[in-house]
């Protein structure tokens, strides 16, 4: 297997307005497109914000309509995998998620909806149920959604399913970015995986709605716990080549994965 590299594209999200959000991940794929980019990972959120009102169901999307039918075309031009969350306007209920959305460049799409909403969202969201997993360059990949990481549950499932990797898409407030750098080694350490968190950074500034300062620090983390490549706030993208050497390396080193391990967890 080659070694093939993510990007995590740390951007700022503009609330409730899915044709800026898009033309911003399109900059960023043109951006990476000479990089030898495998997959690129956005954050929580990317193509449409939010906000716990009803306003955020104006800009919420099909998972079949245009905008994403326009992300679908961009990853084929780019020649990328492309993971983007969204909120999702349900086709098959009334309901709305905080879903996000793998596609590769030969147009094939993979949903997960977010199953631990956080605060607000539980006022104006579905929560998920069921965990999701895509084969990706990086191998096998359980897709995460920022609150879903502080579940020891939902990662000990990923680890009986021996995942290579977690992409996490996430919107950390700023005040617990301790938590979520912490959370992101935890998770690699815990499965002996390859962790890709990236997280949105900015400011919400929305009428009526508080102002959030969201954390950035998109990191990607090594199998072993260790944070191989990092940013702090600024908008920019974080390019890392996942060696599977490492990982092989690294799980012979830390047997959680062994037949005993796995069934007693």
């Amino acid at each position: 297997m080659s070694a093939p590299t993510v990007a995590a594209c740390q951007i700022a999200v503009a609330d409730l307005d899915p044709a800026a959000n898009l033309a911003t991940i399109g900059e960023r794929l043109a951006a990476v497109d000479s990089a030898g980019v495998d997959v690129a990972v956005f954050p929580e959120y990317a193509l449409t914000g939010f906000v716990a009102d009803d306003r955020v169901y104006a800009a919420a999307l099909d998972r079949d309509g245009a905008i994403l039918d326009r992300l679908a075309a961009a990853a084929a031009e780019h020649d990328v995998a492309v993971l983007a969350g969204y909120v999702e306007d349900a086709p098959d209920s009334d309901a709305y998620h905080n879903t996000v959305v793998y596609v590769t460049p030969g147009g094939e799409r993979t949903h997960y909806r977010k199953r631990h909403l956080w605060a607000g969202e539980q006022d104006a969201l579905t929560p998920g149920t069921e965990p999701v997993i895509v084969d990706t360059p990086v191998g096998r990949t359980g897709l995460v959604t920022c609150y879903d990481l502080n579940f020891v549950a939902v990662s000990a499932a990923f680890t009986r399913e021996r995942v290579d990797a977690l992409f996490v898409v996430g919107a950390w407030p700023g005040t617990y970015s301790e938590n979520w750098r912490l959370l992101l080694r935890a998770r690699a350490l815990d499965g002996v995986r390859w962790v890709v968190g990236c997280g949105r950074t900015g400011r919400r500034t929305i009428p009526d709605a508080p102002v959030v300062e969201y954390a950035g620090r998109s990191a990607v983390v090594r199998p072993d716990g260790v944070v191989c490549q990092a940013l702090n706030r600024g908008q920019r993208t974080l390019t890392a080549t996942l060696d599977p050497d490492v990982l092989a390396e690294q799980r012979a080193f830390i047997p959680v994965l062994s037949a005993d391990s796995t069934s007693r967890g």
